[in-house]
Order: structure tokens, then C-alpha cells, then sequence
């Protein structure tokens, strides 16, 4: 059993991969440094920028991959959320989405996509409080990053949607991240239970990345949230 990792390097990622690996799953990790992870025998580490990828090199990562998880996300810099590139986490999904299909795999492959709480499912529709629209808005516009993520989350809910044959997905959305060693209890809900932006509830990293694990490797866990925007919160 083998699983991409995009955004390896993150502090989530690292942890996503940290779980992957203590249940006994092989990782293709892609890092932009080999030092970020340590040695593992069942983690093969790609040494690369992934925006740089083409649909055909990152099929070759992808080949006997069951599941692809993207922690990707824009550096907490100026430059990393307002320079180039500004769809990082869209186009690298497009890319990811592209390389499966034209491995013409016989199973579907699972993308599992980290997101926020701040992006509502559109699906459903999710009506959030008034002072978190008017915010989402603001950001909307002034922060590039907000809507790459709102767009990669778009992308599989209008292009590829619930019915793809090579493709099925599940956008995680956890609220305001914090740094824990250990798996903690955690609930998973449809939809937000609180304002993301004026009362937002915590979510370790680790809990996003045990989740992960458990979309991939747990049948059932993935059936319940399969083509939904499941949130992530710390049990209080």
C-alpha cells in the first residue's frame, strides 16, 4: 500500500506522513529538502518543487500510489502569500488530477485535500455567520492564499464531483491549527459548529494527519466522508 504525500515539508504533512508511516504505509514524500524527514524504510523522499512538476513526472509519483494527500499550503512570508505562485494549491491539484487519469488506474485513487474552516462547502450550501462572510469576503480579495483554497476545493466539487471513475475526494477542514505531540480524541462534523473567524476551536496537527491516515486506510471512515468537506475539531 503506497501514498503521496504533497506538502511533506509543512508541519502538518510532516505529521500526516509520521502517520501514514507508523501504520505501516509506504510514503512518497515530496520535500523541498531531504533533511526534513528522517530516514524510514518504507519512505521514499522527491527532492523537488512541486509547482515546477508536469502531469507526466508527477504520474510517475503517483504510479501504484492508492491515495494522494496534499498539505500543501503557502509560506507564512510576504512573498509566500502574495507572490508567485498564487494558485499553488489549485494548480498542483490540477496537476495531481491530471497525472491519475492518465495512469488509467483500474481503482479510483482517493485525493485527500487539507483545507479551513474558513472555506465553506458550497454543496451543502453552509450558510456561516454574517461576521464571518463579510471577513471571507475582505480576505477573498486581499489575501491570495485564501482564495487558492477556495478554488482547489471548487475544482474537485465542479470538475471532478462525485461520480469521476478514476477520482474520489474528500477535502478535510480543520479550525484553527495547534501544535500537539500525541493523537488526541477529536470529533468530525459536516459542517463548521462554530464562527471560524471570531470563535474558532482548535485542531492539532497531529489529529488532522491520524485523520488522514484514517481516510486512507479505513473503508468505512472513508465511505461516511467521500466527496464531503469534513470539519476537524479538537474534543473539548
Amino acid at each position: 500500500m503506497k501514498v503521496l504525500v504533497v506538502g511533506a515539508s509543512g508541519a502538518t504533512g510532516r505529521l500526516a506522513v509520521d502517520q501514514l508511516l507508523n501504520q505501516g504505509v509506504e510514503v512518497n514524500a515530496i520535500v523541498r529538502s531531504l533533511d526534513t524527514l528522517p530516514d524510514h524504510p518504507n519512505l521514499y523522499k522527491i527532492k523537488v518543487s512541486v509547482h515546477s512538476l508536469t502531469s507526466s513526472e508527477m504520474a510517475t509519483h503517483i504510479k501504484d500510489c492508492i491515495a494522494v494527500v496534499s498539505c500543501l499550503g503557502h509560506n507564512l512570508t510576504f512573498k509566500g502569500m502574495f507572490g508567485q505562485p498564487r494558485l499553488l494549491v489549485t494548480d498542483t491539484l490540477k496537476c495531481i488530477c491530471r497525472a491519475i487519469k492518465s495512469n488509467e488506474t483500474r481503482d479510483a485513487v482517493k485525493v485527500i485535500l487539507m483545507s479551513t474552516t474558513g472555506n465553506s462547502n458550497r454543496d451543502i450550501p453552509e450558510i456561516p455567520p454574517l461576521s464571518q462572510r463579510i471577513l471571507i469576503a475582505i480576505l477573498r480579495v486581499l489575501l491570495p492564499p485564501h482564495l487558492d483554497n477556495e478554488n482547489a476545493a471548487d475544482y474537485l466539487r465542479t470538475q471532478i464531483g462525485q461520480n469521476d471513475k478514476s477520482i474520489e475526494w474528500v477535502v478535510v477542514r480543520p479550525d484553527a491549527l495547534v501544535d500537539e505531540k500525541e493523537v488526541t480524541e477529536y470529533n468530525v462534523h459536516t459542517s463548521p459548529i462554530r464562527n471560524a473567524i471570531f470563535d474558532s476551536g482548535a485542531t492539532s496537527r497531529v489529529n488532522v494527519g491520524n485523520f488522514m491516515a484514517e481516510l486512507v486506510l479505513n473503508e468505512s471512515t472513508w465511505l461516511k466522508w467521500k466527496g464531503q468537506m469534513p470539519v476537524v475539531y479538537n474534543h473539548a
